[in-house]
């Protein structure tokens, strides 16, 4: 596995732990596939986008998925454990597979004190310090106790260096989010459209269409020798109603130019896109995993943020731009101080 190619410097000023207000203030750095750069602004996408665009939205919700919990002493020698737990995803039986900390301190049946009256026993805890959560509450009370109780899930890089506080509950939250509360990371390039923006998209008559994909840890985790080799990341639950698979085909066929926002929607359409062309209906997983020199049928453009170094991400606009492309952008992004990451700038890339 050599991620030579898809490595960089990146100064850790340029990390941003806040959104820029207002969200469209964001810079907006425009890749086109000659290799030729564009300063902007995320206000001046409606300009900036092809004749005949159309954005595609990736609409799921971030759940409150980061708790703090107490697993109480075992006897009268032991002591209280406080307990910093990420919820990972739903598994079929409606328990939650999470990560934790100290893991090591945690065993099967142990009883973790999130909130008076709420709390999650440990059911199974595998190899890898994962564990599964069986919590006293169900469907719409969990929801509600998580978002009582819960923080919104900031990636490590920001979560190193400060704690979530209750801006983060709207900043790291698109204004489209649909009702299902069940992504443990937000869709980043979405969070740039705020109301003036979108304002501007619909006086400049830009379609959109929203498809939905729940983001897990998994298309932000370090690559592993195993993603490598089976070219497949870990599973995502994505959807593509038959309505919007039909206007996004009708679209299509009329000359329009598909433009995904953000890395998520574009796995969402290239998962779901036959070797013709044609976008299906899809809703199910998806471990679709985009390197250069992959085909990429849905895609004629995209709105992102900037990715870490050596991730798939990186590797993904790689495979719609070309590797050197992007260096060149990621390197004269750097060079002038553009934000990185979630609550970052972003990128237009038009091969």
């Amino acid at each position: 596995m050599d991620l030579t190619p898809y490595d960089f410097e990146l100064p850790e000023r340029l990390i941003a732990l806040r959104p820029v207000e207002p969200r469209s203030a964001a810079r907006l750095l425009v890749v086109h596939g000659d290799g030729r750069l564009v300063d902007a602004h995320m206000r001046d996408l409606p300009e900036l986008l092809p004749t005949g665009a159309m954005l595609v939205f990736n609409d799921t919700r971030v759940l409150p998925a980061a708790l703090s919990a107490v697993r109480p002493a075992r006897d009268a020698a032991g002591s209280d454990v406080e307990v910093s737990v990420n919820l990972v995803e739903l598994d079929g039986s409606g328990h939650w597979k999470a990560l934790a900390r100290p893991g090591k301190r945690l065993r099967v049946g142990d009883r973790l004190e999130i909130a008076d009256g709420f709390a999650a026993e440990i059911l199974a805890k595998d190899e890898s310090g994962q564990i599964t959560l069986g919590f006293n509450r169900t469907g719409d009370a969990l929801m509600a106790a998580l978002e009582a109780y819960g923080d919104m899930p900031l990636p490590p890089y920001i979560a190193r260096r400060r704690k979530a506080d209750e801006r983060d509950k709207t900043h790291y939250q698109t204004r489209f989010a649909g009702e299902d509360a069940a992504s443990v990371a937000a869709p980043t390039a979405g969070l740039h459209f705020d109301a003036d923006l979108m304002a501007r998209l619909d006086a400049a008559s830009i379609a959109r269409e929203m498809v939905r994909l729940h983001v897990g840890l998994g298309t932000f985790a370090p690559l592993t020798e195993d993603h490598w080799q089976a070219r497949r990341l870990h599973a995502e639950w994505r959807q593509i109603t038959h309505e919007t698979a039909t206007r996004l085909n009708t679209a299509r066929a009329t000359g329009a130019k598909l433009i995904p926002v953000g890395t998520t929607a574009m796995r969402t359409l290239e998962s779901a896109v036959s070797e013709a062309g044609e976008i299906h209906t899809a809703s199910g997983p998806t471990d679709i995993f985009i390197l250069p020199g992959d085909p990429v049928r849905a895609t004629d453009g995209l709105v992102t943020n900037f990715h870490l170094p050596q991730s798939s991400l990186f590797m993904l606009v790689s495979a719609l731009m070309g590797t050197d492309v992007m260096q060149a952008a990621y390197a004269h992004a750097i060079a002038n101080d553009y934000r990185f990451y979630s609550y970052g700038d972003a990128c237009l890339l038009l091969p």
